[in-house]
Formats: C-alpha cells, structure tokens, sequence
C-alpha cells in the first residue's frame, strides 16, 4: 500500500515537473513571437518620426524647440510678435544683440524666450524655450506651437 502511494505522489511529482516545463516553453514562445512582431515597429516608429520632423520643429530632450525660416529676420520676428498676440501670450521686452533679436514673454506660470537669428538676410532661425516660473522644467509643448503659429504667420504675411 505504501509503494502505490509513493508512485501516485511521484507521478503527481512528474506532472507537476511536465507542466512547469510546459508553461516555460509556451511563455518563451509567446515571448519571441512577441520580439519577431514588434522588430516591425522600429520601421513603422521611425517613418512616424520622420513625418514628425516634416514640419521642421525640431525638440531636445532640455525641452528647447528650434526652427529655421528661409524668411528675413524682420518678418520672422513680426510673424513672432502677432503669434504671441494671437496666443494671447503677453510681450515682456524685446532687445536687439547683434545678428539676434531677443524675446521675452510670460504667460500664466511660463517664462517663455524666444531669439530670433539672422543666418544669412533670407534665413532666420527660432530658438523657443517655455519654462515653468522659479524652475528647471521646460514646456516643449508650449514652445512648440508658438514655432508652429509663427509657421503659419511667415507663411501667409
């Protein structure tokens, strides 16, 4: 009696054995038809990010958005100046240095600045950075569509 006992507790062992390994084989499986499925996507996920970059606005992960007209410098800046108006986004100060034209603007806890740069008399180049108030973190977003209104604005004045 004891013998019959001790092979029905060892084939309850071999079971137990013959499905752990089971379960491992099956979840290795799913997990390389899951690698080979998802290698498709680095394609997919770069041909996204090229269509993204179309619009020339380019980000760094410090949240600064940058982008280059082929427009003079004063109609950049005038394109600028109406997109912050347009936003409703409110003109601090505006300086001249040199080849760049300096803007600084507020609106509700955002520090916005803006330089506007003079690479040849028909190239000029954004720089926008939108900071929260008193800190380091960055507003890309925000930064984004003041590039993105004054797009629209070079384009059409």
């Amino acid at each position: 009696m004891l013998e019959a006992a001790d092979e029905r507790w060892c084939d309850s062992c071999n079971a137990n054995v013959i499905i752990t390994a089971m379960i491992r084989r099956a979840s290795l499986t799913v997990l390389i038809a899951a690698s080979m499925a998802l290698c498709g996507c680095v394609p997919l996920a770069l041909t996204a990010a090229g269509v993204g970059m179309a619009t020339g606005t380019s980000h760094t992960l410090g949240g600064i958005v940058y982008k280059t007209f082929a427009a003079p410098q004063a109609k950049v800046q005038r394109a600028t100046i109406a997109a912050l108006k347009r936003m409703q986004i409110k003109v601090d100060e505006t300086k001249r240095e040199d080849n760049k034209e300096l803007i600084n603007a507020r609106a509700a806890d955002r520090d916005i600045e803006i330089e506007i740069e003079a690479l040849t008399p028909n190239t000029t180049r954004v720089t926008v950075t939108a900071t929260k108030s008193g800190g380091i973190i960055r507003d890309s977003a925000t930064a984004t569509e003041i590039i993105l209104q004054t797009e629209k604005l070079v384009g059409t004045g």
